[in-house]
């Protein structure tokens, strides 16, 4: 029996009990020092000691700033995160602000409440409806940073509705390109992207290169009362240059779903609580992913949507066993797992060596009969962090 610790509720979301979707031989447990997998969505355990039994983090969703998971490599834990799997989610909040925003919506409908007792409210709202006068996204320039998982749905939307979408993302990978619009124009320079924007919308990480990438130089090569939207990450954007360009009317808009101090004070800012992936849906698709990434890791050693270990697939075991080993990315640290192997008259029918960074994974499956003493060997070598056996 595996058993799992699991935070947020997470499996209660698609199942009625909350149990019975981890499956055959797995169990749910509230001790942390039996669990071998903790699933989590947004609780913070960054602050949390590991126990020895722990070997994989599954996190229901794709952030992971609430998850050590540099440490966690350190101490040979896996941990998945669960990328595209609230995309759709994401996509249709940003194009439904694109659009709801361009017409002031909410202008439109606050209106209506505020005059609500007026008994001639019909005749008032027909006098009025040219206050909010908007424009459409038809024929409109659009440019998208980060043309992944999100940015290529929003990229495929708004070229179906018409809008003339440009994309920029230098790290973009093919899987993601062909998913790409032929309608949709790659730009390889940023200056070229936002140059005469109507429309900017977000989608990229919060890393170094991107902190801050969006600042009052991109911001006034937009067309004057252009939108801004950042469904990414709050820092993607100076925010001082943002307040600055709302408050001139450069921007008509900025749309975000990052409620921080500086956005809840500026002029036409909407402003959504952190909600883009918040759909049942969403939730259901995350969950699902972050639950089979963890089973096959348990279970065969596969490793697939990573944040600090590579990936890594062999299926099922065909073989007597196999050897999963968690290590440093170093010099000859396959020579000598296998020497050992070959100590140990081990004979391997199928191996496998991937990095990623500074860690990497190991996985050997073997034919012979693998002793206790030889399993202490390889776990004895300097940077080897956790050393795994399957059974078939």
């Amino acid at each position: 029996m595996r058993y799992v610790r699991v935070l947020d509720n997470i499996t209660s979301k698609i199942t009625k009990d909350g149990v019975s979707e981890l499956g055959e031989g797995y169990a749910s447990t509230q001790d942390l020092e039996k669990a071998d997998a903790i699933l989590i969505r947004a609780s913070d355990i960054n602050d949390i000691e590991f126990p020895p039994r722990l070997r994989c983090i599954a996190r229901s969703g794709s952030g992971v700033n609430n998850i050590p998971f540099e440490r966690a490599a350190r101490q040979g834990i896996v941990v998945f995160n669960a990328p595209g799997a609230n995309s759709n989610a994401v996509k249709e909040l940003v194009v439904g602000m694109m659009l709801a925003n361009s017409r002031d919506v909410l202008g439109g409908m606050n209106w209506c409440r505020e005059h609500a007792d007026d008994e001639d409210v019909t005749k008032g709202a027909e006098r009025n409806k040219k206050a909010f006068v908007g424009r459409e996204v038809y024929g409109k320039k659009v440019g998208i940073i980060g043309a992944g998982n999100i940015g290529s749905k929003v990229a495929n939307a708004m070229a179906a509705l018409g809008a003339r979408v440009f994309w920029y993302d230098p790290y973009l990978s093919v899987e993601h390109a062909l998913a790409i619009s032929p309608n949709v124009t790659r730009v390889t320079d940023l200056d070229d992207l936002v140059r005469d924007c109507d429309y900017l919308t977000l989608h990229v990480p919060s890393k170094e290169d991107t902190v801050h990438m969006i600042g009052e130089e991109q911001i006034f090569r937009m067309n004057k009362g252009a939108m801004l939207l950042n469904y990414a990450r709050a820092d993607i954007v100076d925010e001082q240059a943002v307040a600055h360009a709302l408050e001139i009317g450069h921007l008509s808009r900025f749309c975000t779903d990052f409620a921080t101090p500086a956005t809840m004070h500026m002029k036409n800012a909407i402003v959504t609580p952190h909600m883009g992936a918040c759909t049942r849906e969403a939730e259901q698709n995350c969950a699902q992913m972050a639950i089979g990434e963890m089973k096959d890791y348990l279970r065969y050693g596969t490793i697939r949507n990573s944040v600090n270990y590579p990936d890594a697939d062999f299926g099922p075991c065909r073989f007597d066993g196999r050897i999963c080993v968690l290590h440093a990315n170093k010099p000859n640290m396959i020579g000598q797992i296998t020497s050992i192997l070959a100590d140990a008259d081990l004979n391997i029918q199928k191996m496998a060596n991937e990095a990623q960074g500074d860690n990497a994974y190991t996985m050997v499956d073997f034919s012979g009969e693998l002793d206790d003493p030889t399993t202490e060997r390889l776990r004895g070598i300097s940077g080897v962090y956790l050393v795994r056996v399957l059974e078939p």
